[in-house]
């Protein structure tokens, strides 16, 4: 089990980029948050599998079809084990 961040930078607010990531998370069996940033980005913390966590990856640098990712930064961070996937505002 390893837990990353995701740092989203680009047009990823108001586009439904938190629900889309909670719908992918939650597909993939992962646990964690999304959140939008006072600086116009998205973070967020998800926890499960290295490879559905290399998915939603992945999947962070297109996001929605509204969406315009600049860039996504990733770090591996401790947790204590997370149950479900939340948005949080």
């Amino acid at each position: 089990m390893k837990t990353i961040e995701l740092k989203v930078t680009g047009k990823v607010q108001g586009v439904f980029y938190r629900k889309s990531t909670r719908a992918k998370a939650l597909k993939l069996d992962l646990a964690g948050w999304v959140k939008n940033e006072n600086d116009g980005s998205v973070t967020i913390l998800a926890q499960g599998p290295m490879d559905a966590l290399q998915e939603l990856k992945a999947w962070c640098h297109k996001g929605p079809e509204a969406a315009q990712v600049a860039s996504v930064k990733t770090q591996e961070r401790e947790a204590p084990e997370m149950q479900g996937f939340e948005i949080k505002h």
